[in-house]
């Protein structure tokens, strides 16, 4: 693939809910420039985007892919999303790097939530905005229907760029608005405009003149006074219109047969904004912040946006070129890792076809193998002017599941392997919950973390179990109390004895845990303070009650005896330990419960189902807020009841809701639940 400078690159992102057609869309635009010679298809496992196992099994995008393509002198980068909200994180790189977001509309169904998550993100980002409805060879499809939806959603001023040339099963071709030519069949045959279309034409020809006039100044005027505005004016209106979002541009499709790709092709290239359009971005440099050009002269500055794991080529790495210029085997500064890193070989990826290049030009986008410090969100730049760029914004976790290796083999594997597969997915978090002694495993939701297992499997031979992970429990107590414990051991040789009284008084909450020595008098010396308290610590993790760490105490070690040959340090690290389990069971020993601050946003007409659900949660509601037709439910809810809430949430809201969740405190767990879990830990420890 030649290289194409700044002015001549599209970075376009397709959006849209699942099942909207993304992948077979840029089949079609690959197929019509002529980088591929046939059109695959998702359920065929053929096309070029969705190249990973696990996408052919599903038949649904699992992760970005880049497909470039060239039209008539412009290269556009194509970057492919997920529909499926579990992999958010995919989409959230992809809109970070483009210039435009293409935000397809299925024909029958109008705008779904999907549709909806699409335009926020878009929009979050400040990124121009068009929109394909497709699939028009559909039985029950409507352009008329789905712009209503897409009016009425989004309120914004959506002008067709083209119409349809029949219904339905009758669908042939569009009508091209801006050229006034029909462009018919898979091929994209030029012809005249049917008579009985005519009115209609003129009518939506009308309306993109309109557009067209409005984003631009000079030719207001022009159109004010009525004089006819050029072709070129036209599109020099409707680049700026896009640009400056006074109008959304919409082209009428059906990409799985090909129909109404040339008028897609010619609206990226005329109307998408270049990099250049774009303008500048701002970094963080060394004297606080800087523009950085979108030229091959400015200081080097590139984003990575993704980072792939792959057993046998090794790590690639996506980049987006936002200043200077990339070369193959060059040097590079990143500026996290404050480490060098040396470029190989560069590539312009087309799905998992990699094209060596030797340079990539600013507002490009490419890859790069084998890179050791280099994660996702990392800035590469050049030594002498070292920049950072901010990075994908990517949302907290909101489902996690703990994972057991099956043998010993993958007991090994086990750490690198998940710090692999979160490297290449941020929405992808591992950790050791110590309280419970698992592995957990946080993502999106439960076909993400189902996914991310079954990669672990096929790519790198780490089998695991999954299971609900354990709630991390902690255990106090409520009052003060004393007692005493005596350890004695006589066999044939040296003995063991130690005598410790002890007092626990509860702390407040969270202040962990104090240790005091209150033995006066010499009853026991002063070198096994620190033994009675590594006996204590060592039962305050295991915990007395249930098994889980015991917090928020404190021990007081008030007097004891000793014996002059027998008393030794393992002897009094005993009597610690017994002595602390004798008094904490008489000292109101409780559960305490995480509880979540948990945020809640639902279309208003679920808010009954979501509070009723809420009840049954055991929740607190905190506080209800509307805004723009949805309602925003805040409430502290018990981690045990929210273990599951992502596919819970889902199904009450038809999958238009969304949650967020972080730790807000602990407290006590309610007396009759907290009898069932201390009876499972007794069975737990019975049966081992």
């Amino acid at each position: 693939m030649k290289e194409y400078p700044t002015k001549q690159l599209r970075n376009v992102v397709l959006l849209g809910h699942g099942s909207a057609g993304k992948t077979s869309l840029t089949e079609a635009l690959a197929f019509a420039t002529g980088a591929t010679n046939r059109m695959g298809e998702v359920e065929n496992g053929t096309t070029i985007a969705d190249f990973d196992e696990e996408e052919i099994r599903r038949h649904i995008s699992l992760n970005l892919s880049l497909v470039p393509v060239e039209w008539q002198g412009c290269k556009i980068n194509l970057l492919d999303t997920p529909g499926y909200t579990d992999f958010v994180g995919e989409v959230k790189s992809a809109v970070r790097v483009a210039d435009l977001a293409l935000i397809l509309v299925d024909a029958v169904s109008g705008v779904e939530v999907g549709t909806e998550l699409a335009w926020n993100f878009a929009a979050e980002q400040g990124l121009p905005r068009m929109v394909v409805v497709n699939k028009l060879n559909r039985e029950n499809s409507s352009l008329e229907r789905t712009l209503e939806s897409l009016r009425a959603a989004f309120g914004e001023n959506f002008v067709p760029l083209s119409l349809p040339i029949g219904a339905e099963g009758n669908f042939s071709g569009v009508i091209d608005l801006a050229k006034m030519k029909a462009i018919t069949g898979p091929k994209g045959e030029e012809g005249e405009i049917p008579a009985e279309m005519a009115e209609a034409v003129e009518e939506a020809r009308a309306a993109l003149i309109e557009a067209a006039a409005e984003a631009d100044d000079e030719l207001i005027m022009k159109y004010l006074e009525e004089e006819p505005l050029t072709p070129q004016e036209i599109s020099r209106g409707l680049r700026a219109a896009v640009l400056n979002q006074t109008a959304v541009l919409v082209v009428a499709m059906a990409a799985t047969a090909n129909l109404g790709t040339p008028v897609l092709l010619d609206a990226l290239k005329d109307y998408a904004p270049s990099p250049a359009d774009r303008g500048p971005v701002t970094a963080e440099g060394v004297a606080g912040e800087e523009q950085i050009e979108p030229s091959d002269t400015a200081p080097l500055a590139a984003l990575v946006f993704k980072t792939m794991a792959d057993p046998y080529v090794g790590k690639l790495t996506y980049f987006r070129v936002y200043g200077g210029m990339m070369k193959s085997d060059s040097r590079v500064y990143n500026s996290r890792a404050e480490e060098e890193e040396r470029l190989g070989q560069l590539y312009v990826m087309r799905g998992k076809e990699q094209m060596p290049v030797v340079h990539l030009h600013a507002g490009d986008i490419g890859a790069v193998a084998k890179l050791s410090h280099t994660l996702t969100g990392d800035t590469l730049c050049d030594k002498g002017h070292p920049v950072t760029l901010p990075g994908p914004n990517f949302p907290p976790p909101l489902f996690a599941v703990a994972v057991s290796p099956i043998s010993k083999a993958d007991q090994a594997k086990l750490g690198p392997t998940l710090t692999r597969i979160c490297e290449e997915d941020p929405t992808l978090h591992w950790r050791q919950e110590p309280s419970t002694r698992q592995t957990i495993l946080e993502g999106m939701g439960e076909a993400h973390l189902d996914i991310a297992v079954r990669r672990m499997e096929n790519r790198f031979d780490v089998k695991v179990q999954t299971s609900i992970p354990k709630v991390p429990y902690r255990e106090t107590i409520t009052k003060t109390n004393a007692d005493q414990y005596r350890h004695k051991k006589q066999t044939g040789g040296a003995g063991q004895f130690a005598e410790v009284h002890l007092r626990l008084e509860p702390l407040p909450r969270d202040s962990g845990f104090e240790y005091d020595w209150e033995v006066f008098g010499g009853a026991i010396s002063r070198s096994f303070e620190g033994s009675i308290e590594k006996g204590i610590k060592q039962v305050m993790e295991q915990g007395v009650i249930a098994g889980y760490p015991v917090v928020d105490v404190k021990a007081v070690v008030y007097d004891g005896k000793e014996h002059p040959v027998d008393s030794k340090d393992i002897a009094f690290q005993i009597a610690g330990r017994e002595a602390f389990k004798k008094v904490m069971l008489g000292a109101g020993p409780v559960l305490l419960e995480p509880i979540y601050r948990v945020t809640i946003t639902v279309p208003e007409e679920f808010t009954g189902d979501i509070m009723g659900d809420l009840n049954t949660k055991r929740a607190r509601v905190q506080g209800m807020d509307q805004q723009g037709g949805k309602s925003i439910i805040t409430a502290l809810v018990p981690l045990a009841e929210m273990q599951r809430y992502a596919t819970d949430l889902r199904s009450l809201t038809q999958g238009r809701g969304l949650f967020s969740m972080e730790l807000d405190h602990y407290e006590e767990v309610p007396s009759h639940l907290a009898q069932a879990i201390i009876e499972a830990h007794q069975r737990e420890k019975e049966a081992k």
